[in-house]
């Protein structure tokens, strides 16, 4: 799927955040583990949280998913070994959560994925769950992913390496489906869904601080079900509607609905920093998650230096931080970020490739990027290459909004993974997209 976006300098309207995509995958895992009867609002019906739900139906799950809500039924038997390989799609975050919960459940599988789910690395799974006790084997690091029957460890310890939720996570799984205890230091703080949902359903999980990071222990928990759990907005969603409303010439925009979690929109406080006028309103609490609504207008933003702790935090939205940056005044330094070289695609090399493209002044490191940007409008029609990755597809769409020929985006079908609705969304707030 090749997309056009037409130059758009004036965008208005009201948009209602589609569910957080991050959320709505561990609300499932979380939802089958209790295995009780509950629902769930406001579900992410993109393909990567379907495929984490199917994977769980390959397992034994009851699970049936209806647009935007899902229902989990209480399974009569245990969780069982699939009858064939259980298909992640793209789903990155979809894969390291079930290696987590599949190694505690005495089940055998493999797991496989698409194309570019096999280039990513798994071993920074697979080689703290192999120290828990649990049996897990790569493909030269990479997917397939085969689990046997493995004996998870109590009192695991852990410090990761990385910054990385995805391995936490799985951690934090593995141990309670095992129903064991386990610790984790993360060096800087990452998302932490995980441990607000096992909260939420009364599990005893504490987090402390340590040193520049957390201390995260799980004790060994029997989780109390509730009937219904309600997913937050995607902030990574709306971090393209944020900018979008701030580069446009002339914006004001209502983003309703939104996931605040402090873990998660550092975006906000380094587009502040930018100058951005940005206003949250009807702040509130929803399955122990905040979520507001977001009130954006044109701004003049100007460049900064975006670099340590805050990284981690924002590192799904630095290609979209990279589009404010191109229409910024002056110079915007991205560094420490070397982890976007391992997403869905070499984002640091598919940002500078797009950049390139559209006539924008940068310099690539092998953590980061340079970018010289300008409030001018650029005036070259553009053919992206989009690496096949979701977010650098809808990153420079976004940036049509300053292109006077528009922008052309080649392989734009994984964004339905993140944003199904995206096209429509768009569209209902003036900004005119079209497949080629």
């Amino acid at each position: 799927m090749n997309l056009v976006a037409q130059y758009t300098p004036s965008i208005s309207g009201e948009i209602l955040c589609p569910g957080d995509k991050s959320i709505s995958q561990r609300a499932v895992i979380i939802g089958s583990l209790l295995n009780e009867d509950i629902e769930i609002s406001g579900f992410l019906n993109g393909e990567d949280p379907i495929s984490t739900a199917n994977a769980l139906n390959a397992i034994g799950s009851s699970i049936k998913i209806n647009g935007t809500s899902v229902s989990i039924k209480k399974r009569d038997i245990p969780f069982k070994d699939p009858s064939v390989n259980v298909d992640l799609g793209n789903s990155g975050t979809g894969m390291r959560l079930m290696m987590g919960l599949i190694s505690s459940l005495g089940i055998k599988a493999t797991l496989v994925g698409d194309e570019s789910l096999t280039k990513r690395p798994m071993l920074r799974v697979a080689n703290p769950l192999n120290d828990m006790g649990a049996i897990v084997t790569c493909n030269e690091g990479k997917p397939p992913v085969k689990i046997l029957d493995g004996l998870i460890k109590d009192n695991f310890f852990y410090e990761m390496p990385i910054a990385s939720a995805q391995v936490k996570s799985s951690i934090i799984l593995a141990a309670l489906a095992a129903n064991k205890k386990v610790t984790v230091i993360e060096k800087h703080p990452t998302r932490n869904h995980t441990e607000r949902m096992i909260s939420y359903f009364n599990g005893d999980i504490h987090t402390e601080s340590h040193h520049l990071g957390n201390k995260i222990t799980l004790m060994p928990s029997k989780l109390i079900p509730t009937k219904t759990y309600e997913v937050a907005g995607d902030f990574s969603s709306a971090s393209f509607l944020i900018v979008a409303g701030l580069i446009a010439k002339e914006s004001n925009l209502l983003i309703k609905n939104v996931g605040l979690n402090p873990t998660r929109c550092g975006l906000i406080s380094v587009l502040r920093s930018m100058g951005a006028k940005i206003e949250i309103k009807n702040e509130r609490l929803i399955s122990n998650e905040e979520v507001g609504d977001i009130d954006i207008v044109s701004s003049e933003l100007h460049g900064i230096v975006i670099s340590g702790d805050i990284i981690p935090n924002i590192i799904d939205e630095i290609p979209i931080i990279s589009i404010a940056a191109s229409f910024a005044e002056g110079e915007t330094l991205i560094t420490e970020a070397e982890e976007l070289r391992v997403k869905e695609s070499d984002r640091l090399q598919a940002i500078s490739d797009g950049l390139q493209k559209i006539n924008i002044h940068h310099e690539l490191f092998h953590d980061g990027i340079k970018i010289i940007g300008s409030s001018e409008d650029i005036s070259v029609m553009a053919e992206i290459d989009s690496h096949g990755d979701h977010r650098i597809a809808m990153s420079f769409l976004i940036a049509s909004l300053r292109s006077k020929k528009g922008i052309y985006v080649e392989d734009c079908k994984n964004i339905l993974t993140s944003f199904p609705n995206f096209i429509e969304v768009m569209s209902s707030i003036g900004i005119a997209i079209n497949e080629r």
